[in-house]
């Protein structure tokens, strides 16, 4: 193909290419295409009378074959498949923007607690990354619950103890931004594969109804006539007959339409972590880098998979309730330096102890004494037994 185009290559190209083509080259190339482009209903209507009646098989004459029934049945199928197509579409973009937004979110608090680490404590830079190189291989729990048992021993300061807790944050988001760029890899991979996939033969043929035979005939005949169509506009030179249209421009149509605008679907709340609240008040966390780490996995599969025991699915496809709620939050979150710092020192502070000899607080109210008008009504349901102690068979 010349360099030079003649027409740019674009979703609207392709648009206007298909709209082109006669009916059935149309429906062909949107049923192909279905999570990119919508079949309309005078197409419906011409896909119910064109296919075969199988009425005519056993030698009875069709009266119709345009019934309200076939016109709904063919529209559901319809729908589902394009239903099932986009949802996975949209649900590959989210991991994607959420992967994306974690990693850059984790790397960003691990060099605010570099940062703090050399500028707040004095720790130098050798040691910094000492402690970035050995993140991946790091244990923070021992460490954890050694520096809490030594605070409430008080064999440490309240300076050492988050010096100590900002080093475990360090290679806590480390690691997290790790994992985060390799799930991001394989979700790029699938949502490319989501990006390129195109209906296959024999779920046209659901919908359509139309032998397999002529489903393949007409898959390449149409096929042929877009591609043709297509490289004459983007050359400006008219088709030849009998030329095979170069196949790297159908690829080329993919990628093109895989840069359109994702649509975004309605998710109702499917029962993830049994409350809508306790779902918002998790992936606050998450957005943070504060979720912990032993957790994190079972969270993430059940944002992507549904693969949570408290999740109520009402669909057959995947839930995107738990995704899509996590990109807004992100996209609400203040990541700005100054409110990583924040988060950190919040995080890192040790707990208050308790003072020696100090009264309790509002919530250790003492407890009022009983009366006597009580006690006789409590002696009455406990009740006493023939030696007259009171009962402990209840």
């Amino acid at each position: 193909m010349p360099s030079t185009m003649s027409s740019p290559f674009t979703a609207e190209l392709i648009q206007e290419i298909i709209l082109g083509l006669p009916i059935q080259g149309r429906i062909m190339l949107k049923l192909l295409l279905l999570q990119h482009f919508d079949v309309t209903q005078d197409e419906i209507l011409f896909m119910v009378s064109d296919r075969p009646d199988p009425r005519c098989v056993s030698g009875t004459k069709p009266i119709t074959t345009m019934t309200q029934e076939a016109i709904s049945a063919m529209l559901s199928r319809r729908d589902e498949y394009r239903k099932r197509a986009r949802l996975k579409r949209e649900r590959t973009w989210l991991q994607c923007t959420a992967l994306r937004t974690l990693a850059k979110t984790s790397e960003s608090l691990a060099n605010r607690a570099a940062a703090l680490l050399r500028t707040t404590y004095g720790v130098s830079d050798e040691t910094i990354a000492d402690l970035q190189a050995k993140a991946r291989a790091a244990v923070p729990r021992p460490l954890l619950r050694m520096l809490e048992e030594r605070w409430d021993a008080d064999e440490i300061s309240a300076e050492e103890y988050q010096k100590q807790r900002l080093a475990v944050e360090l290679q806590l988001q480390l690691r997290m931004a790790e994992r985060f760029r390799k799930r991001l890899d394989l979700a790029e991979r699938e949502q490319q594969t989501a990006d390129n996939n195109t209906l296959q033969d024999h779920e046209i043929g659901h919908i359509w109804g139309i032998p397999a035979g002529t489903l393949a005939a007409r898959r390449v005949k149409f096929l042929t006539q877009y591609l043709m169509a297509l490289q004459s506009r983007l050359t400006g030179t008219p088709m030849q007959p009998n030329t095979v249209p170069p196949l790297d421009l159908w690829k080329e149509t993919l990628t093109v339409l895989s840069r359109t605008p994702i649509e975004r679907s309605i998710a109702a709340y499917d029962g993830l972590e049994k409350t809508e609240t306790a779902l918002i008040d998790k992936l606050s966390l998450y957005v943070v880098g504060a979720l912990p780490e032993e957790t994190e996995v079972k969270f993430w599969n059940s944002l992507v998979y549904g693969a949570s025991s408290n999740a109520v699915h009402t669909e057959n496809t995947r839930t995107l309730f738990g995704l899509q709620r996590l990109v807004s939050i992100q996209n609400d979150t203040d990541t700005s330096p100054e409110a990583l710092d924040e988060e950190l020192m919040k995080r890192t502070t040790p707990r208050a102890k308790a003072e020696v000899g100090a009264l309790g607080g509002p919530g250790e109210e003492a407890k009022p004494e009983i009366t006597d008008l009580q006690k006789q009504i409590l002696h009455n349901f406990i009740g006493e037994d023939v030696s007259g102690r009171a009962s402990d068979k209840w």
